[in-house]
């Protein structure tokens, strides 16, 4: 006999919801950044161990595959048990990475650290988004409440990494790990402050639940899915092709490095702005847009031949690839049968870790045959199929 389905309500509107909201993506910080963290920990400590490129490869897949394999699970536990349950083996899961990483700088222990750590991360994002999107009560709340979430990971990619390298630098590896593991103990303790759930236990069902794989029988849902696709991977496109640029005119690590910043302050800022704007926005507006204008700024980029010029292309991409990802995460949640928002929101996770374990591959093999600069024109067009795919998707699944 199958185990009991969940019948969930919302979480309700309460006066502290502003609170309730603050710890929740305190959460996903904590995790995150522990994992950021160890994803420039890791690969360092191996290559000081005098390990080569392919082992730096295996840790860095560590961190994309696990999570993939995983999510399915973590989605149903999200939907099942609500939010704290899932957070709570979240941060267990990353707490015991980053222990393994000051324990042993063995390769052996480096992958553990690597595999738990994304687990961790990859679990503890689905039931975050999953929650969020319950706090709201129509669309443009959730949009707002979704471009807050979507800050989350802009902060930890910034904390992690810096924490990590600056106690490698001034008292070696375990210390950056011990310090890590400080994150997702955090993370264990904040999420106290997220509003429980009120979960009702349906009577056991007598056949086993349809598989998450039968959400992509839906048009509207494999269109989201194909959209968030191109998003994650007009970024992986950018990343790869904008050191290969900036090298060839002779930038300096410094400049290529302002132009990525250039991207991230310009990703966060608009998230910070869509909250105030979020009642007037409409979401095909946003998504068609937001699509049109990042592929236009991808063929135009191998043309722009000074730093402030890719700093303002990379800023305008930041802009566009920011301001889609709440519209994305939002439009999943409406789709998604009832009571199944953590397996929906875990097949988009999966969708986004395989993609990046093997795009680089292609990129790689790409770049090499065509060059840097047609990779990043056959990413606009594909950026174009995706906005007359995001203008029909709307047309058949009017905002609310």
């Amino acid at each position: 006999m199958s185990e009991p389905q969940a019948r969930v309500t919302p979480v309700p509107a309460a006066q502290g919801q502003a609170m309730g909201l603050l710890a929740l993506v305190s959460c996903q910080v904590g995790l995150h950044a522990c994992t950021q963290g160890a994803r420039l920990a890791a690969p360092l400590q191996a290559l000081q161990q005098g390990q080569g490129a392919f082992a730096v490869g295996v840790l860095l897949a560590f961190f994309a595959l696990v999570p993939a394999v995983f999510a399915i699970p973590a989605g149903r536990m999200a939907d099942r048990f609500g939010f704290h349950r899932p957070v709570r083996v979240a941060a267990t899961l990353s707490l015991l990475g980053a222990l393994c990483g000051a324990l042993s700088g063995h390769v052996l222990a480096l992958c553990a650290t690597a595999a738990l750590c994304g687990a961790g991360s990859g679990f503890g994002m689905i039931a975050v988004q999953r929650t969020a999107s319950r706090m709201a009560r129509s669309t443009a709340e959730r949009i707002s409440i979704f471009s807050r979430v979507a800050l989350a990971p802009s902060v930890a990619n910034l904390v992690g990494p810096l924490l990590a390298g600056v106690l490698i630098d001034h008292y070696g590896f375990r210390a950056a790990f011990l310090a890590l593991a400080l994150l997702p103990a955090a993370t264990l303790l904040i999420a106290g402050g997220v509003p429980r759930e009120l979960i009702a236990r349906a009577a056991p069902a007598a056949t086993a639940p349809p598989p998450a794989w039968q959400m992509l029988g839906s048009p509207a849902f494999r269109r989201l899915l194909f959209i968030n696709w191109l998003v994650s991977t007009s970024w992986d496109v950018f990343g790869f092709a904008l050191p290969i640029l900036g090298h060839a005119r002779g930038f300096s690590a410094a400049s290529i490095g302002s132009v990525l910043a250039a991207y991230a302050v310009a990703s966060m800022a608009v998230r910070l702005l869509i909250p105030l704007v979020a009642e007037r926005l409409s979401r095909r507006l946003m998504m068609v847009g937001a699509l049109g204008l990042a592929g236009a700024v991808l063929l135009v980029f191998p043309s722009l031949g000074a730093v402030w010029a890719m700093g303002l292309g990379a800023s305008v991409l930041g802009l566009a690839l920011g301001a889609i990802q709440p519209a994305i995460l939002a439009s999943v949640h409406e789709v998604a049968p009832p009571g199944r928002q953590g397996e929906a929101l875990a097949l988009r996770a999966m969708s986004v870790h395989l993609s990046m374990t093997t795009m680089p591959l292609v990129f790689g093999a790409a770049g090499a045959a065509l060059g840097a600069s047609t990779l990043l024109g056959l990413m606009a067009c594909a950026l174009a199929l995706g906005t007359w795919q995001a203008r029909n998707g709307s047309e058949s699944h009017a905002d609310h």
